[in-house]
């Protein structure tokens, strides 16, 4: 990552003497344990609920909840269907549906959505995954207030970001339903293991995250001059034989390289004769190199996905996205 952190030559603070748009107040909300097999997050969520203090809010009300508690409960990613893709609206107006998780999603945003009886603005999402993405951070389309909270982070901490949009088989995120949200990604770490590195690493991002948010909430917000993103333009799977059962694995030169480029004719396949398959890529992508993420994330198999494949593109950080940040953060609840 060769991002310019604020505070450098390149950086600035973006400043708010406008009044507020909000009229709303709410809290931020923190959630772990969306998937019931990534425990890492819900450890941390139960050490602050004995011991509040541990958690440094920067002076925010944070609302903690565990995201599929059965789930956890059973050690599973889900019950039904994956709480992470039980968001979509029309998903959620369906009577028929009664699936534990849509149920879940449901009973979230009646409590903690937006205009719900203990509402939030901000939603926070805690994973872990055993792809090696290090501290990494999700965002859903390119709404300005979460751009801004993204590029924030990045000029803190660095951190690489991937832009999920335009992949209709992929929908229904959590952090979709709140006016600002975001996904912080920690990884690698087998399910079901906890990790002190991986705890420790939510927690400074997570705190990072308060702190830039009571910024916003004052009216000041640093951001960088530029925003690193991998854009997704892709999901491909491994080879399969006509039973389904993998054909190939990742290659080892292609295991844990997570945010480096691929590029056409680089191994990505290792055949059980220890023959190599190379990196062909999908229609329409052409012959420039990209940036593969998620590697052989172990929770993906059952969705048809080995890795995804992303676009890196820098972009010039707008002042609008911190505006709209600051019109929100305005509706925050301080303690």
């Amino acid at each position: 990552m060769d991002v310019t952190p604020t505070g450098t030559a390149t950086g600035r603070a973006i400043d708010s003497s406008a009044t507020a748009t909000t009229t709303s107040t709410g809290k931020v909300l923190v959630v772990g344990g969306t998937h019931g097999n990534e425990r890492n997050a819900p450890w941390l969520l139960e050490a602050w609920a004995a011991e509040p203090g541990l958690l440094n809010a920067a002076g925010l009300a944070v609302v903690p909840v565990v995201g599929n508690p059965r789930a956890l409960a059973e050690g599973r990613r889900y019950r039904d269907r994956d709480l992470n893709r039980s968001f979509d609206p029309a998903l959620l107006a369906d009577p028929a549906r009664v699936d534990w998780e849509v149920e879940r999603a449901r009973a979230l945003l009646a409590t903690h959505g937006s205009s719900g009886k203990e509402p939030c603005l901000v939603a926070i999402d805690l994973h872990s995954t055993t792809a090696a993405m290090g501290n990494s951070l999700v965002v859903y389309g390119r709404r300005p207030a979460d751009l801004a909270l993204a590029a924030a982070l990045q000029g803190e901490l660095g951190l690489p970001i991937y832009l999920h949009e335009g992949d209709p088989r992929q929908t229904g995120y959590l952090a979709e339903r709140w006016p600002c949200g975001l996904v912080i990604e920690v990884g690698s770490v087998p399910q079901g293991v906890l990790t002190a590195l991986v705890t420790e690493q939510t927690r400074l991002a997570l705190e990072a995250a308060l702190a830039l948010l009571a910024e916003a909430r004052r009216g000041r917000l640093p951001q960088p001059r530029r925003l690193v993103v991998h854009r997704h333009l892709a999901s491909i799977d491994l080879p399969r034989r006509p039973d389904g059962s993998p054909a190939a694995l990742i290659h080892p030169l292609r295991q844990h390289r997570d945010w480096q480029p691929l590029r056409p004719g680089d191994p990505l396949f290792l055949r059980p004769d220890g023959t190599t398959g190379a990196y062909r890529p999908p229609v329409g992508l052409g012959e420039n190199p990209v940036w593969p993420v998620f590697i052989n994330e172990a929770a993906y198999g059952e969705k048809g996905i080995a890795l995804g494949l992303t676009a890196r593109e820098v972009w010039p950080v707008e002042p609008q996205w911190a505006h709209a940040l600051f019109a929100l953060a305005a509706g925050l609840v301080a303690v």
